[in-house]
């Protein structure tokens, strides 16, 4: 027996007796006017296919990142289903972004555009940002995260090193195929002890990736990737 009990905008979460929780991917992509974009905060378009090869880039990731001793929050998975198994994990917060930049563009270009050139290498620039769709995300600092009581400075360090070691595991995948990875969102939650955990997916959509100096869409990264 499971029990829904939450319903997202690209994922349903159901509660499993053995006390963790299962992840249904959906087909549903945020958006707007019919046309697929990460960034929107709300359900878009319909995109036939698209849960099941977020699933299977996820499992593609957890599965290495786990292999090298990362801990994440990835038990199981079942394509046929479209369906992941997850240790039980509490958010940072109401919800925190972690961002890994290797390059400046998007919104780093927006902000501090007059200090450096659109393209410029970045050393794993990482920075993290509250979910907070009325506020547009904003950011914040490490010591705004210990004083505001959101983490510990161990926590923010521990997801700062994951970051970086997760990125360079993809950037590497990518780079295997001839692509090159921009910059990359992840989500973290920790458990009843404490312990930072990778969580959510790891999906085309959640990450910029350019071939030939050309930008990637999201499903058509994921196509490449599994080509």
């Amino acid at each position: 027996m499971k029990k829904k009990i939450y319903s997202g905008k690209t994922k349903d979460v159901f509660a499993l007796e053995n006390g963790n929780y299962q992840l249904k991917f959906k087909d549903d992509c945020t958006g707007k006017d019919g046309v697929f974009d990460p960034g929107e905060n709300s359900v878009g378009l319909t995109i036939e296919g698209v849960g099941d090869i977020n699933l299977r880039m996820s499992i593609y990731f957890f599965e290495k990142i786990n292999a090298a001793g990362i801990r994440t929050h990835y038990v199981s998975a079942d394509l046929n289903d479209t369906t992941m198994e997850v240790l039980p994990a509490k958010v940072f917060g109401h919800g925190l972004e972690v961002i890994c930049r290797r390059k400046a563009v998007g919104s780093f270009i927006r902000r501090y555009g007059e200090y450096i050139e659109p393209g410029t290498d970045l050393p794993d620039y990482v920075e993290m940002t509250f979910k907070n769709d009325a506020k547009g995300d904003p950011l914040v600092t490490k010591d705004g995260l210990v004083v505001l009581g959101v983490m510990s400075e161990k926590q923010y360090d521990d997801i700062k090193e994951m970051t970086r070691l997760v990125t360079g595991i993809v950037a590497s995948e990518m780079a295997a195929r001839g692509m090159e990875l921009y910059d990359i969102k992840f989500e973290f939650g920790y458990d009843p002890a404490g312990e930072v955990m990778l969580i959510d997916e790891i999906a085309s959509g959640n990450m910029r990736v350019y071939k030939d100096g050309k930008y990637i869409e999201p499903m058509a990264l994921s196509r490449l990737f599994f080509k």
